[in-house]
């Protein structure tokens, strides 16, 4: 018996002690474990801080490089930008830019009121202007010395810097009787300053309706006196080419009833055929206070441009500057919406700047240069 108690005794200690010696061994395999996960986690995370780090350094480089691409207080000079008439969008859009440019860059430019586009392409020529703001049909008739341009023959001292937004000619009248292009026979009717974009738009609507000059009673104004003779009552109609909605029809607007003439569809087939370079387009009832109807018409673009000469590195300083910062300027002035690269570039029959060439090719759209 005694026997028996203590192989049981020393069968107990045995399995006691197998027992602590596993315990032993997954202890030691947990604590292995336990090391080998911990090491792990710890080369992870330091490995994710590295590419962290790495990451934040290389946008750091980026922001440094953005940055620099688009320092342009190193670019000085004074420059004159020529606009149009106080009330048209050309002189308060031009005003926008030029003072944008002026606080993003070492540029200071002036801008001038002026007859508008054919002015301001004289102007150009004459040293008068170094940028300047012109409609997208009359500075193709200029540059190559076609339609109301061939007795002076064409002018090359500008080239293209971008189209900015959409110009829209719209016929404004207080006569509700007036619906139609024909009603305005016989009418006293202002068709802009004497060789302005606006002038050629009315000959151009007028001819296809099958009319001239010489069918209403022409009277040259800009686009404030033209508003200030309709509420007057001296004229019955004005021309207006101009972003809509426009500073002096909209002022028009707040003490009278304003009409806009649309052109019709057969009318305005014949016209883009004879005219290829207008679009048509409608501006939107509510465009004016009181203005319930939709107004078909046309469109060309309002381009900036600048002198032949000026060099590329300022004009690429303008281009940027603008386009760079669409959303900015859009905030200053409704018409900064509508910059864009696309519109800037498509449609546009004269060459570009160097300087804004190398822009838009850094955007993947390449322009017509004269080199």
């Amino acid at each position: 018996m005694k026997k028996t108690l203590w192989k049981t005794l020393a069968l107990m200690l045995a399995l006691v002690m197998m027992l602590g010696m596993f315990a032993g061994c997954s202890s030691s395999s947990d604590a292995d474990t336990t090391e080998d996960t911990e090491t792990e986690e710890v080369e992870e995370t330091t490995e994710e801080t590295a590419e962290e780090v790495e990451e934040t350094e290389e946008a750091a480089e980026a922001e440094e490089e953005t940055a620099a691409a688009t320092d342009f207080s190193s670019i000085t000079g004074s420059l004159t930008m020529g606009t149009g008439g106080e009330s048209g969008t050309y002189y308060a859009f031009g005003g926008v830019l030029s003072n944008y440019i002026g606080q993003n860059t070492g540029l200071s430019i002036n801008t001038v009121s002026t007859g508008g586009t054919t002015a301001n392409i004289e102007g150009i020529s004459e040293f008068l202007y170094d940028l300047a703001l012109v409609q997208s049909d009359v500075m193709t008739y200029a540059y190559e010395g076609t339609n109301s341009f061939e007795e002076t023959g064409a002018n090359t001292d500008f080239l293209v810097l971008g189209a900015l937004y959409a110009e829209t000619v719209q016929i404004v009248t207080l006569d509700p009787e007036i619906t139609s292009v024909s009603d305005l026979a016989g009418k006293s009717v202002c068709v802009g300053d004497v060789g302005s974009g606006t002038y050629y738009n009315t000959v151009d609507i007028l001819a296809a309706y099958g009319m001239t000059l010489d069918d209403i009673t022409p009277i040259y104004q800009s686009f404030g006196d033209s508003t200030e003779s309709l509420k007057d009552g001296k004229i019955d109609a004005a021309f207006i080419c101009a972003g809509a909605p426009t500073t002096a029809v909209t002022d028009l607007a707040t003490s009278q009833t304003v009409y806009l003439v649309s052109i019709d569809d057969e009318h305005m087939e014949t016209l883009l055929e004879s005219c290829p370079y207008y679009a048509s387009l409608t501006i939107p009832a509510g465009t004016y206070a009181g203005f319930d109807e939709d107004c078909v018409t046309i469109t060309v673009k309002a381009t900036l441009v600048c002198r032949a000469d000026l060099d590329e590195d300022t004009a690429y300083a303008i281009v940027a500057t603008i386009f760079d910062n669409a959303e900015a300027i859009t905030e200053l002035h409704a018409k900064g919406a509508e910059l864009d690269l696309t519109f800037a570039t498509e449609g546009i029959a004269v060459p570009f700047a160097s300087g804004a060439a190398k822009y838009f090719a850094e955007h993947g759209i390449e322009v017509e240069t004269v080199d």
